[in-house]
């Protein structure tokens, strides 16, 4: 006979919290794994984006400079930083190559804001070091030729993605892409992105998926909660051909709902040690890619992505032209004056008394989303239900229900039976409907 298995206590599942994201409400399902229960937000995750400011940035200068001690080795590899990234910035900015012009040390020093090491070694003679110089922008820009006005873009929001070893990775994790980007310095840039942190309920809103969602709705509501009027996705896949071994990227720039190709290059990193700089290469490549499709004029945000109503008023100027002055119809002397249409207590033969006007009152409508297109369909039926006034997303739960506040002058039933004439599936509640295909 076989042994018998012991019957383990039946633990019920619990449930998760709801977690709210910039106002959107995101319903999760937990699941107990022993004792405690692992929150789908937990973990160490989001880099915050640095303060940026107008400022020029160049970095990656290598200095390797000899002195009478440490420090005067360590300050002339300081000064010789400072000539090379003005040569490299002047280069940059389309000056041309190898005719900066030669400024002295002390004026030089002026326009350095600060000097970042990235990695120096010293010894009692000799300084070797990586650097970075940050110029303020106020005093090196006329030497640019920058006195003007900057045009910059509208705010877009920034969706990184990571392709490494097969798997796709925005927020989920802390990876070396997002790290790249939140070390990026976007003053210097005419693109004004919008970086997300990362941390919390944005690890579950912004994922590789949101790269093949089509919704306009669901993409107004994500672009709304950041600020943003558009979105763009630089995208990097990430090979290596050994552990330890050069690591080959392929850098994508892609923009918009419809995730339209930008332009697109390749990189390689001789070891795990030089993947940081190639990154942060690349974000400043894809930079460029950007800012030149934004002096094209494609980066204009989507039309399609505002919800603000457009109204052609030549058009409108039109019909009422056409329609021509309304004249009202004299009255017949014969007539008496009781009789005469128009006249005070009197309707119009033929017509119907006009019913009271109904005062506008909100009614919370459920609609059943298993996909982005319910949520679209849903929106786009109950407003057009005559006599809805206005219609605002309270909480969307992609693959559950979610929920619209609506501003309707009418009675419940008569929004229940318009939206039954549309094919859908109605149940009343007080105040309340719920819907469903």
């Amino acid at each position: 006979m076989a042994a018998l298995r012991p019957i383990l206590p039946f633990r019920p599942f619990r449930r998760a919290a709801v977690l709210l994201a910039g106002g959107t409400a995101l319903g999760l399902a937990g699941l107990v794994a022993g004792p405690a229960i692992l929150a789908q937000i937990e973990g160490e995750r989001g880099i915050a984006p640095i303060a940026s400011t107008g400022d020029f940035e160049v970095g990656g200068i290598e200095v390797n400079v000899s002195g009478s001690s440490a420090a005067d080795a360590r300050a002339k590899g300081w000064q010789d930083a400072e000539r090379q990234a003005w040569k490299k910035l002047w280069e940059t900015n389309g000056m041309g190559t190898g005719n900066a012009p030669a400024l002295d040390p002390a004026t030089l020093d002026s326009m350095v804001g600060a000097v970042m090491v990235e990695h120096e070694e010293i010894g009692p003679h000799r300084y070797i070091a990586r650097l970075g110089v940050r110029f303020d922008r106020a005093r090196t820009g006329g030497y640019l030729g920058m006195r003007g006005a900057v045009t910059r873009s509208a705010p877009l929001l920034i969706i990184p993605v990571v392709y490494e070893g097969g798997v796709a990775s925005v927020y989920e994790t802390r990876t070396p892409w997002q790290r790249a980007w939140a070390e990026f310095h976007t003053g210097e840039s005419a693109i004004d992105y919008v970086r997300p942190n990362g941390a919390g309920p944005e690890s579950l809103l912004l994922t590789e998926g949101q790269l093949s969602r089509r919704s306009r709705a669901w993409w107004r509501l994500v672009l709304d909660d950041f600020g943003a009027a558009d979105v763009v996705m630089p995208i990097a896949r990430l090979t290596r051909e050994f552990p330890g071994g050069p690591i080959h990227g392929t850098f994508t720039a892609r923009h918009g709902p419809d995730n339209r190709f930008l332009g697109q290059f390749e990189m390689t990193a001789p070891g795990d040690d030089a993947l940081p700089q190639m990154l942060a290469d690349a974000v400043h490549r894809l930079d460029a890619i950007y800012t030149q499709a934004l002096q094209r004029g494609e980066l204009a945000p989507d039309s399609t992505l505002t919800m603000a109503p457009q109204f052609d008023a030549k058009q409108i100027n039109q019909i009422l032209d056409s329609l021509g002055p309304v004249r009202p119809r004299a009255p017949d002397p014969a007539t008496p004056a009781a009789a005469v249409p128009g006249a005070p207590g009197q309707s119009a033969p033929g017509t119907v008394p006009a019913a009271p006007a109904v005062a506008a009152h909100t009614v919370t409508v459920q609609v059943a989303t298993p996909e982005g297109t319910s949520l679209d369909a849903g929106l786009s039926a109950v407003r057009g239900v005559s006599g809805v006034q206005a219609v605002a997303t309270a909480s969307v739960a992609v693959g559950g229900t979610s929920v619209l506040r609506v501003t309707y002058a009418g009675e419940l039933e008569t929004l229940a039976a318009a939206l039954r004439g549309q094919g859908w599936r109605v149940t009343v509640g007080a105040s309340a409907l719920s819907i469903r295909k």
